[in-house]
């Protein structure tokens, strides 16, 4: 299980403003700024996401590696899997074709497995993702 990822991005302020749309369809409501200041030299400012007392998705400032990874954010319904993808490509995520794009079955995995895919600002692959057995 994981406890939290860090997330480099170009552009700080263009990200938050798409992760604060995106992340409360999925429950992910909770922002938190951390100043690098308040830890070891050369700690980067990060600005975290989460829920249930928890902040496990944190955005830096960087240069990002789209290709070095793909995000899965656990969607509750299919409901929520299509508001996650509106707001996305509404607030400037593109749909990430190659992987589904467009809210539905992903038959490939299973019958059950229901999400959409895009590419966030900087390309990283987000998927928003509801498995009915897991719930």
């Amino acid at each position: 299980m994981l406890d939290h990822i860090f997330l480099t991005v170009s552009d700080l302020t263009r990200s938050i403003v798409l992760y604060e749309a995106v992340l409360p369809t999925l429950g992910i409501s909770v922002r938190h700024d951390y100043d690098g200041k308040d830890g070891p030299i050369g700690h980067p400012d990060l600005k975290g996401f989460g829920s249930n007392g928890r902040i496990f998705f944190w955005l830096k400032q960087g240069m990002p590696h789209p290709d070095a990874i793909h995000v899965g954010f656990i969607a509750h319904n299919q409901a929520e899997v299509d508001a996650a993808y509106d707001v996305a490509i509404t607030y400037g995520a593109k749909p990430n074709e190659v992987a589904g794009g467009k809210p539905g079955a992903r038959l490939h995995y299973d019958p059950r497995y229901y999400a959409a895919n895009v590419l966030d600002p900087d390309g990283y692959s987000l998927e928003f993702v509801y498995k009915d057995w897991q719930h």
